[in-house]
């Protein structure tokens, strides 16, 4: 097989699963556009007249607006906290490591795959004596625990790329802990930092499990929104799609706009 056809195959390949991919997306947003009689239709409609019906409900009746800035300040506050933390435990562990470093890092990669549902009656029972159930404080907290383990993880492994000798070249020159940590790690690692509050946000703005057992009307987010379609009475296909859209729009817009800056962020410094 020659070079042509196999570019023309892989690039036929890439399409074919860009669109697999992309399919999903396309029917939520078909569905969002249908009457909710249109939704359920059988055979699916293709052909339809679109009408904002479902978009105008779910803004009007459902406080879209107010699940939104849960969405917000619990996925960036819980982020900020997060990171304040995990980058100097991850810088600590980079270039300072002890014995235990390593299993150290293992311990606090495992208790990420701990499945949610194992911990769930503790952690109510400790949010309902703390009174911090159905409110922001309590979610931000727990957004923050969930993804402070992936946080270490990703900025050690960024922090363990930076060129030894720029640092060691600081040591020389008389810079102390603080002012290599401050003047020159977090420059060179600002790629990975912005790349890992990225990732963390939008883990925190799509999480379910906890915003749907943890909050309720006063502090629920955007996840807690779209489950409120599913009733006794069945589920409302067209503002549940209407919702979801609204739902994964900002989050979809915030990667698009932030790919090349998160590019060109991971490939800065180099050894001079």
């Amino acid at each position: 097989m020659n070079k042509p056809t196999t570019l023309y195959l892989r690039t036929g390949f890439a399409w074919f699963f860009a669109l697999l991919l992309f399919f999903p997306i396309f029917w939520l947003g078909l569905m969002a556009f249908k009457t909710e009689q249109q939704a359920i239709s059988t055979p699916p409609l293709f052909f339809f007249t679109p009408t904002l019906q479902s978009f105008h409900e779910v803004m009007a009746r459902d406080n879209y607006v107010g699940y939104a800035i849960n969405s917000l300040i619990t996925s960036v506050v819980s982020t900020a906290i997060g990171l304040a933390i995990a980058i100097p435990a991850a810088y600590s562990m980079a270039f300072f490591p002890t014995r235990g470093t390593v299993g150290l890092l293992k311990f606090i990669l495992s208790s990420r795959y701990m499945p949610g549902v194992g911990a769930l009656m503790p952690i109510y029972i400790c949010f309902q004596y703390f009174d911090m159930l159905d409110t922001r404080t309590g979610l931000t907290l727990m957004f923050m625990l969930m993804n402070l383990p992936i946080m270490i993880w990703l900025l050690y492994t960024n922090l363990r790329e930076l060129p030894r000798e720029i640092l060691e070249a600081s040591r020389m020159d008389g810079a102390t802990v603080a002012d290599e940590f401050r003047h020159i790690v977090l420059p060179l690692a600002v790629g990975g930092i912005a790349s890992t509050a990225l990732v963390c946000m939008v883990w925190a703005w799509n999480e379910s499990f906890w915003s749907l057992n943890l909050g309720a009307s006063h502090a629920g987010t955007l996840a807690w929104l779209i489950a409120s379609y599913s009733s006794p009475e069945g589920l409302f296909w067209a503002k549940l799609s209407a919702a979801s859209l609204m739902a994964i729009a900002p989050i979809m817009a915030l990667g698009w706009f932030c790919q090349k800056q998160l590019v060109q962020g991971m490939t800065f410094g180099a050894v001079k």
